[in-house]
């Protein structure tokens, strides 16, 4: 965030003001009276944390009802595999004894070692942050292929730190953020350092993160959902819940996060086996 091109216009001025971007008044409205909360260090990762709980809450409840809710679960990739209260209270566990246990404390020491940032002034245009959080999304999904290929075809570091996402067979929610610690620590550092990187309005950061965890957690649900992204979104360019389920069935497959095309270009995207769909 330091590296944000920082206005020093006084907030007092901020009610009074017009602008022509439809994000102003929001940004205002924020600044103006969650000032305190937006700028601590703790915010991002209280967004991400409840973006997690919050998304993977409804699809839970479809697992534990299962064939009771018959319009859901024709839809479900691998019926014969369903996880249990003790599998998704172990995935939630670990998510929240790795914040507990090490992001908290990570914060904690950065912000003694960075200086605290300002927040700038100007909201960005719409157009601004849909580029950005593209490319935020495009870079973070490159990087990920690559460190997901190499942990793949490495068995020690599959063994030692990848492992454990690979527990189950068949993804669930909670198990979005089933993580070791070494791969919570790449992910995030590199969910903190691409937008500065790339220079990213801090709200830009805020909805790219909401966004980016609902793909995870969306990747990870073991339902193919006709209205999912990677049915809206045209081309197959996102993988989706059916790519990544492949890959855990398949872990030789489909390492991209979110996108289709280094799949396609280094040939190892598997589509998902059509009798892996038909509800028995």
């Amino acid at each position: 965030m330091k590296m944000l091109n920082i206005s020093e216009q006084p907030l007092e001025l901020l009610a009074s003001r017009s602008s022509d971007r439809l994000l102003q008044q929001l940004w205002d409205y924020l600044l103006l009276h969650h000032l305190s909360l937006i700028s601590s260090p703790f915010f991002p990762v209280l967004v991400a944390f409840c973006s997690y709980f919050v998304f993977s809450v409804p699809f839970a409840a479809l697992d534990l009802l299962g064939e009771k809710v018959p319009f859901f679960h024709q839809y479900k990739i691998q019926p014969d595999r369903r996880p249990s209260v003790g599998m998704m209270a172990k995935s939630l566990m670990t998510a929240l004894y790795n914040h507990i246990v090490f992001v908290l404390p990570s914060v904690l020491i950065t912000m003694f070692i960075l200086p605290t940032p300002t927040l700038p002034q100007d909201a960005p245009t719409l157009y601004k942050m849909f580029i950005d959080g593209l490319a935020v999304l495009l870079l973070f999904d490159t990087q990920y292929f690559i460190w997901h290929y190499v942990h793949h075809k490495n068995t020690q570091l599959y063994h030692w730190i990848h492992a454990i996402h690979h527990e189950y067979m068949a993804p669930f929610s909670w198990s979005t953020e089933q993580l070791s610690i070494p791969e919570l620590m790449t992910v995030g550092f590199w969910s903190n350092q691409d937008p500065i990187l790339l220079k990213v309005h801090p709200l830009t950061i805020w909805c790219v993160t909401v966004f980016s965890i609902w793909m995870s957690v969306e990747d990870h649900i073991g339902y193919d959902l006709p209205w999912t992204l990677n049915h809206l979104v045209p081309f197959g360019l996102l993988g989706g819940a059916p790519a990544h389920d492949m890959h855990h069935q398949k872990p030789s497959s489909n390492y991209a996060p979110f996108f289709s095309h280094w799949d396609r270009i280094f040939g190892t995207a598997v589509p998902l086996r059509k009798k892996m769909l038909k509800n028995k």
